[in-house]
């Protein structure tokens, strides 16, 4: 696993070894056991490296054996190997066991076309020399990730935005939409960044940059599919079961130590049960708790654990929350709101103790509809006709926001994609609850619609099947696999997710909502894994990586809510005081719980501070006290 950066067009910076450094030097956590650099006129790629696959020989950048294309890479190609052999009984000679070079040896026979014969995550670059050509792409489900900068009438890229930000002719401003999406949705989503005209590359896309023709991004795979009625029960469990164990198989190549995180749910003891079936020697599994009982899932895992045989490390943490929040916060670049980047930080860093690869179930409950929303939602489906629900809508947001009833008289006066949208997102309006100030409230001034440019590439289906489409193109690439690469980065660990896997991918959205969804979630993974799992895994409530943010907030980090208010505070260019002044006090009196909404607030004004200064590094010894 690497990170990577680098620039094409830039006329004039042909010498920019210096600047080049410097964008790999702040990723450094990405690849700690080397760097390299390829710089030619107006052309330069760099990358640090974590060496998985070929640790001795599989130094980047790499070059093809004429010199013509250069690549950097961050990934891991599971099909790596087949596709070497095709590649040779074609005649190509390889320097190297990597994954990297069978890359770069394909994209001289495909060109862009590479990417559709990739089995894997990836964020690469290839510099055409003869053609004048950067390539550049993103893996199908946007598990690594990738920004991009328009500039000079060059593109600069990199594996994170800090290496784009550090450049000394940044000067770009922070985007009122993006700042928008944040308040909204607690992420930046796709193809925003919080930098203006700075963007990621969505998951399944390729940039290709040229002097003749400029910057083109294009999309070359889309998660979406119509659902298949000819797919029934058995069918689906019988393909479930063969694309999974596939799937774990083939991500446990490695030339370095490896394990898995289990939190005791289906989907990670899923993954778990399955690399038992395939690994030799000691599989080592690894999970944390808090000592508040409600966020503790310890005694699940530990359960699952000795049921598969693992060597399991359990560990029950009180972190010393106040100083690890700006190192775990800070990590994302941008605001990123979901508090579970802490448990995820803590698990990687316990990981990485042993292993320098780890599994993990992420993508489960999106394919299989294992979220509680989706099925609070199938219950609320009914709408009111147009005509009655804005009415409706528009005297509830006239009412005092603490009138009871009002929330019952806006969710009625919403469209269904209104009301997904309250158990994804928050309103920016204050009389709805939000806290955006005018600017950043006329960027989204319709919370009804926050998420339509998503449900309008889903028309059609079920609404189960709509729900979990929308998630799969935001909520998945980005929050869950934002947070999960970002935390298992910062402490130089590999996180690899099996059942994102593009070919399950592909089937399991072609599965008839009906099987999934079922009175409970994933009705049919629960049928198809069911003969490898414990019955306590089944038995298990749905409970999410939580932390204990609510009296965090009340407590320890209470004195870190001070500044949002403070009339001088950065925060205030972008909301309304008054709706913040009003959650911290209902907060406080503990009328409500508004630590999901303050906690945002929080890493915003943490965001805005940290660009005049630098960055923390997290410290292991920031978790406090444990007990195994």
């Amino acid at each position: 696993m690497c990170g990577i950066a680098g620039w094409a067009g830039l006329s004039g910076r042909q010498n920019g070894r210096a600047e080049l450094q410097r964008m790999c030097d702040v990723i450094r956590h990405r690849g700690p056991d080397d760097e390299g650099f390829h710089l030619a006129t107006d052309v330069a790629l760099g990358m640090r490296r974590l060496s998985i696959i070929d640790v001795a020989g599989g130094h980047q950048p790499i070059s093809s054996e004429d010199g013509n294309a250069t690549i950097v890479y961050n990934g891991e190609i599971y099909n790596f190997q087949g596709l070497r052999r095709e590649l040779e009984a074609r005649g190509h000679t390889f320097r190297t066991h990597t994954d990297t070079e069978v890359i770069l040896h394909r994209f001289e026979e495909r060109g862009p076309q590479v990417v559709d014969d990739l089995n894997g995550m990836f964020a690469l670059a290839i510099w055409d020399e003869r053609a004048q050509q950067l390539f550049v792409a993103r893996d199908r489900m946007g598990i690594k990730p990738l920004y991009y900068w328009p500039v000079d009438g060059g593109v600069v890229f990199a594996s994170e935005l800090k290496s784009i930000a550090c450049l000394p002719f940044f000067d770009q401003p922070i985007d009122p939409e993006g700042l928008a999406q944040y308040l909204s949705l607690g992420y930046v989503p796709d193809p925003l960044s919080i930098y203006a005209g700075v963007h990621k590359l969505p998951p399944g896309h390729r940039l290709l940059w040229s002097r003749s023709e400029g910057l083109r991004v294009e999309q070359y795979w889309s998660p979406l599919r119509a659902e298949d009625p000819t797919i029934d029960r058995d069918a689906a469990v019988e393909e479930i079961r063969r694309l999974i164990d596939d799937a774990v198989r083939a991500r446990l190549v490695a030339d370095v130590p490896l394990g898995a995180f289990l939190s005791g749910g289906i989907d990670s003891s899923t993954v778990v049960a399955h690399m038992a079936r395939h690994k030799t020697g000691a599989l080592k599994t690894f999970s944390i708790g808090f000592e508040e009982r409600e966020f503790n899932e310890a005694d699940d895992a530990r359960a699952v654990a000795e049921a598969l045989g693992t060597q399991h490390t359990q560990l029950t943490v009180r972190p010393d929350v106040d100083a690890l929040i700006e190192a775990v916060v800070l990590g994302f670049d941008e605001p990123f709101a979901d508090s579970s980047a802490i448990p995820t930080y803590l698990v990687s860093e316990l990981a990485r103790q042993q292993v320098t690869v780890s599994l993990s179930g992420d993508g489960g409950d999106e394919l299989f509809g294992g979220y509680t929303r989706y099925i609070e939602t199938l219950g609320r489906r009914r709408e009111l006709p147009t005509l009655l629900g804005r009415p409706l809508a528009a005297l509830a947001r006239r009412l005092p926001h603490a009138t009871l009833g009002r929330n019952r008289l806006l969710d009625l006066g919403r469209r269904i994609e209104g009301r997904y949208a309250t158990q994804v997102a928050y309103p920016l309006d204050p009389r709805e609850g939000g806290v955006a100030g005018p600017d950043l409230l006329a960027r989204l001034p319709d919370f009804e619609r926050c998420l339509e440019p998503w449900f309008a590439q889903v028309p059609t289906g079920t609404l189960a099947h709509r729900l979990m489409s929308v998630d799969l193109l935001t909520y998945l690439p980005g929050d869950i696999l934002t947070k999960v690469d970002r935390m298992s980065m910062a402490v130089s660990l590999e996180a690899r997710v099996p059942l994102l896997d593009h070919r399950l991918v592909e089937f399991a959205m072609r599965i008839p909502s009906e099987l999934k969804v079922r009175g409970e979630g994933k009705w049919i993974l629960r049928e198809a894994v069911r003969h490898l799992l414990p019955e306590r895994v089944f038995r298990k409530a749905k409970q999410g990586f939580a932390v204990p943010l609510k009296p965090w907030l009340r407590n320890e980090l209470r004195h870190r809510l001070e500044p949002l208010t403070r009339p001088n505070a950065e925060i205030q260019e972008w909301v309304d005081r008054a709706s913040v002044l009003r959650l911290r006090r209902e907060h406080d009196e503990r009328r409500r719980d508004h630590s999901t909404l303050l906690w945002r607030l929080l890493v915003l004004q943490l965001w805005l501070e940290s660009r005049h200064s630098p960055l923390p590094t997290p410290d292991p010894s920031l978790l406090g006290a444990a007990d195994a």
